[in-house]
């Protein structure tokens, strides 16, 4: 029973959905999403919604991970947060390079690994329904 439930799917579905928990659950509780607002998105041009911007980002991570962790709604779930990271990259990361650490800090590396792996889990979920049809 066990075998069944991990799937190739699963692998990357798994850690996927702990990365963006880990990522965004501190942030309600620390402070950092409204710093993001208040601090990022207010001063990036987005005032007077930078809060309200950050905290849908991060909710929708929540549920992304939600959804790739009960294999549910899995395609929408990963172009809405597929569609984060890229903005994330041109806005946030870019400037800092490739690297997140070692020879850099804060770069793109790990949205473009985030990126195409989630492309990989639509990718194996629309075979799935394929074959289910």
């Amino acid at each position: 029973m066990v075998m069944k439930m991990i799937t190739a799917s699963f692998l990357l579905r798994f850690p996927v959905a702990v990365i963006l928990l880990v990522h965004s659950v501190p942030g309600m509780f620390n402070n950092g999403i409204n710093d993001f607002g208040k601090l990022y998105l207010n001063e990036a041009g987005f005032a007077p919604v930078g809060v309200l911007l950050a905290w849908i980002i991060k909710l929708s991570h929540v549920v992304c991970a939600i959804c790739l962790l009960v294999n549910r709604f899995i395609i929408a779930a990963c172009i809405i947060t597929l569609l984060i990271l890229v903005v994330g990259i041109f806005m946030v990361h870019l400037k800092d390079g490739w690297f997140v650490v070692g020879g850099g800090r804060n770069g793109i590396e790990f949205n473009f690994l985030l990126i195409f792996v989630l492309l990989a889990i639509v990718r194996l979920d629309r075979a799935n329904l394929s074959a289910a049809l």
